[in-house]
């Protein structure tokens, strides 16, 4: 039986069927305890194509399928580069002593950079294919593929003279190797604008602003009046309008004017519990993420497990950066403990040691387990629990004239459900990104998609609303942004809100509580106060812009008609948003204290006052998203084990959106049939579209991976 269960382990390494003769097992007949060689799997090449399975001598007889495979090709494929392998096509094959064969000039690729195992099953090998130091085949001679990815990653062009190998024996001690730059191509510099000029002739920031009703009576005051301003950033104008087509698994890369390059650090969890299933998938949505850069953009990829090491520098994502790129990620192997606080350090250090820099720098974190190191990296899982915010303020290095190097917003993302939500919250809202909850292992490519959608289409930057009161008898009341930093002056005359970058087509609403004196010198209208944004334009100027707004004023007639005592459908539609975040922060405080009970009160008395509400009884759309959302933490706070189990990072997901006010993966909150789509831009919902086709019409499925029976 041992024999047989090692067979079967190597079918499900390699995505095939397996059959074994359906005898009674006994106790003395159960699989053997896992051990590195399980890792098959979690090793297998990234969207590596199925062989076909060769019968063995108990292929007769009665037979149980362990995995229901879709259809097997007929002809072999190298699992490095995918392409497919036939002899006299021009490319010499390598046989292993293990059988399994690929392009010589793949796995001598592969042995250069240090591997000396099999890429499908792992294997020692005994003899090393070596190649003498010519040239490797130039663009176009590999076969070509109907899959535009596939192509990227089986043809190997001639190396970049600022290529750079995959894997180091020894780090350096400054991570200042980062690829140049390439010549900003993505904008053109508008010269003969002012950067102190209010922007008509770009309109970059659409700023409006809503008072909760549009008349007081003269002779009534008011101690907590609230204004809305809404904010939203400018559309981008895509260079081709061809919507994604399904034809091919992986879809062109569609190009936008005037977008910003990126800077991108990726940390991937490796540990032992990320074999199987979930590596091949983080692997294919790694895939995704990297076809879907740009030239001018640059990657890095950290991957950490009991220590971390960065895969390759900061580079640009030209054909060869992405050919190295994918290669490393293939290469990738699941085994030792999670380090978090280790990867942690390594990310932020390929960013803080960089010699230039992109305008956008962000990183995203993924890891389906509990930290078992503490922020310094040393001792076990009896260590105290990691204080990642105390990490990431020690990282961040504030100059004197506030040029030093900040932490860059880090997205982070907890994979199934034995991840520590409560950390990976905490480094995304320390850091200025958000938490995405992927419960289910086929939503990870969606939840990077949707990411990396809002990332690739920023429009604006370090962006900071002004706010000013009129008049010597206003004071500002109260600022609530959610988790944007805000701050009032000492005389309540003036606040602030510091907001960051904003994706394209992307809004962001604040309340402003003022207090309105009696209006006794008989004017008709009071003027409250008046908005101002400075940001930078990082598509046309490139410098700071300054955005006047309107001036917000109401009218102060004798008396005020009933209808114009009705409150604004937009400001009731954000006070419910924010009363559903409080009462999601208070649900989860008293779960974290074992009162479930109390938990669910608190959720439902929300529901119900939200059931009241002006946007309720106008059908609002965000306020039927909010009592959905609302609904569905009720159930998982239900008991404290489905709570631990799923709810905690649920709710967790939930308020990284509503108080960023930014799109996040909840459980399937990627598909289109979600009723969460509070805050998707087009541009994320386009990167979603281009993902979901590509999981469609992969040749090996996500639905593939997750029929396979793993042994218990």
């Amino acid at each position: 039986m041992a024999s047989k269960w090692r067979k079967a382990k190597l079918a499900l390494g390699l995505n095939l069927c397996y059959y074994v003769p359906s005898t009674s097992v006994e106790d003395d007949d159960l699989p053997p305890p896992l051990t590195p060689a399980t890792e098959s799997f979690s090793g297998a090449p990234l969207l590596s194509l199925p062989s076909p399975p060769t019968a063995g001598p108990g292929s007769a007889g009665t037979r149980r399928r362990l995995s229901k495979s879709s259809s097997i090709p007929s002809q072999k494929t190298c699992s490095i580069c995918l392409v497919t392998m036939k002899p006299g096509d021009g490319h010499a094959i390598f046989t292993a002593e293990c059988s399994h064969s690929f392009h010589f000039h793949c796995i001598t690729s592969n042995v250069r950079h240090g591997n000396r195992l099999c890429p499908v099953c792992r294997a020692k090998w005994k003899e090393i294919p070596l190649q003498s130091s010519r040239k490797d085949p130039g663009p176009g001679k590999a076969r070509s593929s109907n899959n535009p990815m596939m192509t990227v990653i089986g043809r190997l062009p001639t190396p970049h003279p600022n290529s750079y190998p995959l894997f180091q024996g020894t780090e350096p001690a400054l991570f200042d190797d980062d690829e140049p730059l390439n010549q900003p191509e993505f904008a053109t510099i508008n010269k003969s604008a002012d950067p102190s000029s209010s922007c008509n002739s770009i309109k970059t920031i659409d700023v409006r602003t809503y008072p909760e009703v549009p008349s007081v009576p003269r002779t009534k005051s008011c101690e907590d009046f609230t204004v809305l301003i809404q904010l939203k950033a400018a559309s981008v104008t895509y260079a081709s309008s061809k919507r994604p087509s399904l034809e091919h698994g992986w879809l062109p890369y569609v190009s936008q004017t005037s977008r910003t390059p990126v800077d991108l650090v990726t940390m991937l969890d490796i540990s032992g519990s990320m074999a199987g299933t979930k590596l091949a998938l983080l692997k294919r949505a790694m895939g995704f993420v990297i076809h879907n850069l740009s030239s001018n953009d640059r990657l890095s990829v950290v991957a950490f497990s009991s220590t971390a090491q960065r895969l390759f520098p900061l580079c640009c994502m030209t054909e060869t950066g992405r050919h190295q790129a994918l290669q490393a990620v293939n290469s990738l192997v699941a085994n030792g403990g999670t380090n978090i606080a280790e990867g942690l350090r390594k990310g932020v250090k390929v960013l803080e040691d960089r010699r230039e820099k992109n305008p956008v720098t962000s990183i995203m974190l993924l890891s389906d387990g509990q930290d078992t190191y503490t922020v310094n990296g040393s001792g076990g899982g009896n260590q105290a629990e990691p204080n990642y915010q105390s990490l990431l303020l020690r990282l961040s290095i504030p100059g004197k004239d506030g040029s030093g190097f900040r932490i860059p917003p880090v997205h982070t993302f907890g994979f199934g459900k034995d991840h520590d939500a409560s950390s990976m919250h905490s480094i995304s809202e320390t850091s200025g990104g958000t938490f995405s909850f992927i419960e289910t292992e086929a939503a990870i490519q969606d939840a990077f998609a949707q990411c990396i959608g809002g990332l690739l289409s920023v429009v604006v930057q370090q962006l900071q609303v002004g706010v000013e009161v009129f008049g010597p008898d206003l004071v500002l009341r109260s600022i609530k942004a959610g988790s944007h930093p805000s701050r009032m002056m000492a005389d309540g005359r003036a606040g602030y809100i510091d907001v960051g970058d904003l994706y394209a087509d992307e809004e962001r609403d604040f309340l402003i509580s003022v207090n309105i004196p009696k209006e006794l010198s008989g004017n008709r209208t009071t003027p409250l106060l008046k908005v101002r944004c400075i940001f930078k334009d990082p598509l046309f100027t490139r410098g700071m812009v300054t955005l006047e707004g309107q001036e917000v004023t109401i009218k102060r007639p004798e008396t005020v008609e009933e209808e114009e005592a009705v409150v604004s459908l937009e400001v009731d539609r954000q006070r419910n948003r924010l009363c559903a975040a409080e009462a999601m922060s208070q649900a989860r405080a008293a779960a974290e204290d074992g009162d479930m009970a109390g938990a669910v009160s608190i959720l439902k008395n929300c529901r119900k006052k939200l059931s009241g509400t002006v946007s309720a009884k106008h059908q609002d759309r965000l306020c039927i998203a909010l009592d959905t959302e609302l609904k569905e933490m009720q159930e998982r706070m239900a008991s404290k084990r489905l709570y631990e189990s799923s709810g905690r990072a649920f709710v967790l997901s939930g308020l990284s959106s509503h108080s960023w006010q930014r799109a996040t993966a909840r459980g399937d909150s990627t598909d289109s049939s979600s009723i969460i789509h509070s805050y998707q831009t087009p541009s994320m919902v386009e990167m979603l579209t281009r993902s979901q086709a590509s999981l469609l019409h992969s040749p090996t499925s996500t639905r593939t991976a997750q029929r396979l029976i793993q042994p218990r």
